[in-house]
């Protein structure tokens, strides 16, 4: 064969690919990562080593301010995965299902099927297993609990019901625990839907960085132990009021930890390197997806979220896990990535889990359902300077938290109808230190984020 024709066959092979990728709906590889707060190196925590997480920044729009709507696992998915609101009688528990939000509903998987695409959930999409019953696959990988230690003691402490250790640092493939294997099977997932050149919805769910801290050894090693450091503020705020706190009682279910009072501090060190090697771990497998999807010459027409389901706190205000109202068991990590669109950079402009719903919709088809009750974020993917979004809203169990602009404001109202209420201004206490919501001189700005949280509850209710 000769030069010419050659270069004109591959033209022309060139031309129908890109004439396929052109005419064919975007694909969509949503990364939800359990308890991952934004402990990353593109939210500006140098000292964590994420470059995969880092690398599929500088292809999109990092949301500096993202937001879940319930601190808890269960609830907080189920909420997005319908795009509804959690209020004071749905969307509260761990346990929580879709079926919360109506049985007319139409959650994003159906929607996904009603178009026509392949949808695949691996590994933890929802808590509850077989809450959605209409993917057209789901998978999750076995062992004798969802805790997958690996350590022969931890794993017969497990199996008998007693409490392990809260980390293993062992020196493992990645591919021993569950998130190994989860990256592995969407590999093959991704072989197999570009063979069958057919769209698809694949949701990929990582476990950790999720208590029991278990990271192959490899990871530990990222991070000098001498160099990890407690928060600044690691002791609950004096002005808070007690509502705010809480027992941290799913850490306090494992092996070694005090069943009440503080951790010392060279435990809490251990935990928070623990916490680091975790989110390192979970770097590399969503680096192995993003890599096979571009071997596979799909990023061209895939459209990229990874995101946390919520916070986590590492002692900040001397509380451990989730399950607050402070920022930090509120804050999650949203990355976008879509064909077309601006590529790495920040927005400062709010963004909220049930905006993710609407955002998909937009990105994929331009319609979606009535019952949506988050916005778009389609805009600040387009111009990521603009502020487009001031509010946020918020709750865990009685705490209903409104995000306005700098203002941290919740309020609690009792079985007594007596109220609570905390309220940080983040534009010069970004670490919420000190409640301004007792002082008398912020009377009137408590009384009018009051209003505003009550009409902003009343636009869903």
């Amino acid at each position: 064969m000769n030069k010419s024709l050659k270069y004109i066959l591959v033209f022309l092979v060139t031309l129908q690919v890109n004439s396929q990728n052109t005419n064919q709906t975007p694909n969509v590889l949503f990364i939800m990562v359990d308890d991952l707060r934004p402990e990353l190196n593109v939210y500006g925590k140098g000292f964590i080593k994420s470059p995969n997480i880092d690398s599929l920044a500088s292809k999109g729009v990092t949301f500096n301010r993202a937001y879940c709507n319930v601190p808890v696992c269960g609830a907080s998915r189920a909420s997005f995965l319908t795009g509804i609101r959690p209020t004071a009688t749905r969307f509260l528990k761990y346990y929580a299902s879709v079926n919360e939000a109506g049985p007319n509903t139409q959650h994003l998987v159906d929607y996904f099927n009603d178009k026509g695409y392949t949808t695949i959930s691996n590994n933890k999409i929802t808590h509850l297993k077989n809450d959605i019953k209409t993917w057209d696959e789901e998978w999750y990988p076995k062992d004798i609990s969802w805790r997958n230690y690996q350590d022969a003691e931890n794993r017969i402490l497990n199996i008998n019901k007693k409490p392990a250790a809260a980390y293993e640092r062992l020196d493992v493939d990645d591919s021993v625990y569950f998130d190994g294997q989860t990256a592995l099977k969407t590999i093959e997932d991704l072989k197999k839907l570009k063979a069958s050149n057919q769209s698809f919805f694949l949701a990929v769910g990582f476990v950790k960085p999720h208590l029991p801290f278990t990271a192959p050894k490899k990871y530990w090693e990222l991070y000098d132990t001498n160099k990890i450091e407690l928060p600044e503020h690691s002791t609950f705020p004096e002005s808070a009021p007690r509502i705010a706190k809480h027992k941290w009682g799913e850490l306090r279910a494992y092996k070694d930890i005090p069943k009440e009072g503080p951790i010392d501090d060279d435990l809490a060190k251990t935990l928070i390197h623990a916490y680091y090697a975790s989110v390192s771990y979970v770097d590399a497998q969503i680096g192995k997806v993003i890599n096979a999807l571009d071997t596979l010459q799909l990023r061209n027409n895939t459209i990229i979220f990874l995101v946390g389901d919520h916070g986590w706190s590492l002692s900040d205000h001397g509380l451990w896990a989730k399950h607050s109202n402070f920022e930090v068991a509120l804050q999650v990590p949203l990355i976008i990535s879509a064909p077309g669109y601006i590529e790495n950079e920040k927005t400062n402009s709010i963004a909220e889990l049930v905006d993710l719903y609407p955002t998909i919709c937009d990105l994929t088809f331009g319609d979606s359902p009535a019952h949506l009750q988050g916005v778009s974020l389609v805009s600040s993917l387009k111009n990521p300077g603009k502020i487009y979004k001031k509010t946020a809203l918020a709750r865990w169990q009685k705490g209903e938290t409104l995000i306005d602009d700098s203002y941290f404001y919740t309020e609690w109202t009792l079985k007594s109808n007596r109220t609570q209420r905390m309220l940080y201004d983040h534009s010069v206490d970004p670490n919420e230190t000190v409640n301004l919501a007792p002082l008398k001189r912020h009377q009137k700005l408590v009384e009018t984020l009051s209003r505003q949280l009550k009409l902003f509850k009343s636009s869903f209710n």
